[in-house]
């Protein structure tokens, strides 16, 4: 599972979890709040009232009364109100009145006078000096009648509990206020749900794309390629350029293992041609054996030369990651420069260059030096391998898929075996007619350069016997 998706998963069981919370919360509080607020109005209204009909309690008149004629022309009352939003035109209230035994002798609804009610809670507490409160349903099949019930006790002249008023309300006046509240907590914690599940998907997708950026950073450099360190924000920026630190020091300190133990096996054959051709100059020689000796640490010598100044370009490229400064770089111009660069070499090999296969207005971004270098190897390989008398052809083309620099000549041509081989470090081929190999540094200076400016280099056997080497440089290289 990516780590986009456990953040999110882990964000989405926590903003559910929270959710969860917040309507237990009001299951368990908000509608127990509400209901014990009505419980304490009733509780005031209660002893109001039996404040109120004491006298006419103790006088015997309670249901004839003042007090009961009051109570009774409560239900002819509009009361006309508007409260947060509901309109409230009726009293929901019912007070009764039980003597000293339990019995009803005041009902403003009329129905139980009579009847003992000694046995419920509101009445059975109050008349033994107790705070007396019972909740009821009206129907007991359903749920949502309960009835709240709140006594008072009507005491007599000597403090006496002599009668008990009970004032109820039917839990079902204060529901809508409950369903409202219940609605807006609905609404906006779905509200906030929403939005904190969008919130994380966005954490979430963005934390995902740092990570992302940084593991395909870490498996191209794994796979050896040249890449930037990727744009990340806050602490993935500074793991990122941690990693590149990082990579940079492991990659020096294997690049001069790898150069160590390459140059010291590349070394060892001109040295050992140098180290023969000296013990026998050490002892009294012909003049033509002393001179060939001569000739051959003087021939190795500048072959050690030439590979060690070609392993310090090599090394140059190699380290780097990107071109700093790209320049426009006009490709006429360079190979000019280029053929000028190898034209002792042509000639003394007996090997014609030609040119009229270069554009000359091709321009690509790039380093002009590192170009010019990497094409004058591709001239040099070509001459080592061009049969005397022939002729190596330089062509630069404008294409589809973006430009091409190719040199090809008539030589051999590359054997099959070879072919993936060619650009790796210090593989070379034998020379025709018998010349010795090469340091095996060009092909593989040539193939960074063209990695160095997002391009490849080929090398391809050419119709009618030879070979063609070539730099191709992306369409974004190109002007």
């Amino acid at each position: 599972m990516k780590i986009g998706l456990r953040i999110l998963l882990g964000y989405f069981v926590i903003v559910a979890l929270a959710a969860w919370l917040l309507g237990n919360v009001f299951v368990q509080e908000v509608k127990p709040g509400v209901r014990q607020a009505m419980e304490d109005t009733l509780a005031d209204t209660a002893n109001v009232l039996a404040e109120l009909a004491t006298d006419d309690f103790l006088a015997g008149r309670i249901d004839d009364g003042r007090f009961a004629a009051r109570v009774r022309g409560l239900a002819e009352r509009d009361i006309d109100a508007r409260i947060w939003g509901f309109r409230k035109h009726s009293s929901d209230y019912r007070v009764y009145v039980t003597d000293a035994r339990g019995i009803v002798v005041f009902d403003s609804a009329g129905r139980d006078v009579g009847r003992d009610y000694s046995r419920w809670n509101d009445v059975y507490l109050t008349l033994r000096g107790q705070y007396g409160a019972r909740s009821t349903r009206s129907d007991p099949d359903d749920e949502n009648s309960t009835v709240m019930h709140v006594a008072a006790p009507i005491r007599d002249a000597g403090g006496r509990i002599a009668g008990v008023l009970t004032v109820a309300k039917p839990n079902q006046a204060i529901a809508p206020f409950i369903e409202r509240s219940q609605q807006a907590v609905l609404r906006w914690g779905l509200v906030l749900l929403g939005t904190a599940l969008l919130v994380g998907v966005l954490a979430a997708w963005w934390l995902s794309r740092q990570v992302g950026r940084l593991q395909r950073y870490a498996q191209a450099v794994t796979a050896g390629e040249r890449v930037e360190v990727p744009r990340t924000a806050g602490e993935f920026g500074d793991l990122g350029r941690a990693l590149d630190t990082m990579r940079e020091r492991l990659e020096g300190k294997q690049y001069v293992e790898q150069y160590v133990h390459a140059l010291t096996h590349e070394l060892k054959s001109p040295l050992s041609a140098i180290r023969g051709s000296a013990e026998l100059l050490e002892s009294p020689l012909p003049e033509a054996d002393r001179a060939r000796f001569v000739a051959t640490i003087r021939a190795q010598g500048d072959r050690l030369a030439q590979m060690i100044d070609k392993l310090l370009a090599l090394a140059a490229v190699e380290y780097r990651q990107r071109i700093e400064q790209p320049e426009p770089v006009a490709l006429a111009a360079l190979v000019d420069e280029a053929v000028a660069q190898v034209e002792t070499e042509a000639a003394a090999a007996g090997v014609s260059l030609a040119r009229d296969g270069v554009d000359p207005a091709v321009v690509v971004e790039g380093d002009t030096f590192l170009l010019r270098q990497a094409v004058a190897n591709l001239l040099d390989n070509a001459i080592d391998f061009a049969p005397r008398g022939s002729v190596v052809d330089i062509f630069v083309q404008r294409g589809v898929d973006g430009v091409r620099i190719g040199v090809a000549d008539r030589g051999p041509g590359v054997p099959d075996y070879a072919i993936g081989r060619v650009f790796e470090r210090f593989y070379s081929l034998p020379r025709p007619e018998g010349g010795s190999r090469s340091s095996g540094l060009g092909l593989c200076f040539v193939a960074q350069v063209a990695q160095l400016h997002g391009g490849e280099a080929v090398l391809a056997n050419r119709d009618g016997g030879g070979a063609v080497a070539s730099i191709k440089l992306s369409v974004g290289s190109a002007s």
